[in-house]
């Protein structure tokens, strides 16, 4: 059997062309492109932390990429929880990093 070309512009894998989009983040707009998550937006942007942990206020943004870690948790548009890796960036979105203090602790006081 022998190979087969593709002309190229019938590549199914080609990427298609962007369109770009905007997303405000703790006050500032970040560029993205339509169809990345909200953790690619700001992996892109060269933003590396989005979440800081309820013991000790360590920073935290991907860990796992899948959904799984809940380390990259924000708040999108006023709802908290939400997993940056998981949600699609929207045009106009309002992103805010996430800090949940322990109960019981000062901070939550």
């Amino acid at each position: 059997m022998g190979a087969r070309l593709l002309p190229a512009d019938g590549d199914p894998i080609r990427p298609a062309p962007t369109t770009e989009l905007q997303i405000e983040v703790d006050g500032s707009l970040v560029a993205g492109v339509e169809g990345q998550s909200i953790a690619g937006v700001l992996l892109g942007s060269g933003i590396l932390a989005w979440r800081t942990t309820s013991v000790g206020g360590r920073p935290r943004g991907v860990f796992c990429g899948i959904g799984v870690c809940y380390d990259c948790l924000v708040v999108v548009n006023g709802l908290r929880d939400v997993r940056a890796c998981q949600r699609r960036a929207v045009a106009g979105d309002v992103v805010s990093t996430q800090h949940d203090p322990l109960p019981g602790s000062e901070e939550s006081a």
